[in-house]
């Protein structure tokens, strides 16, 4: 691990397998990584492998190029939270 303490708060690293959340575009996908993650404050480093691979995930995203991700539904904006609108 190239970081005993976290750079943020100082608090001990561990290897962890996380799920992080990537957009491109519109499209959203999530993958799971490697990454060290604080004890303390929830910090997450990403190896430079890790982090190009996010990258190319990105740019495929808004490419529109997702042959190969699985499909998992659908996502929706809602203009506001006003109860009334949303009956």
């Amino acid at each position: 691990m190239p970081f005993e303490k976290c750079p943020v708060c100082g608090g001990e690293m561990v290897a962890k397998e996380v799920e992080k959340l990537l957009r491109g575009g519109l499209n959203t996908a999530t993958v799971t990584a490697s990454a060290e993650v604080c004890l303390r404050c929830g910090e997450r480093l990403y190896s430079q492998d890790t982090v190009r691979c996010f990258e190319r995930i990105r740019e495929k995203l808004k490419r529109h190029e997702v042959t190969g991700f699985e499909l998992m539904g659908q996502s929706f904006r809602v203009a506001s939270c006003d109860l009334e609108s949303l009956g």
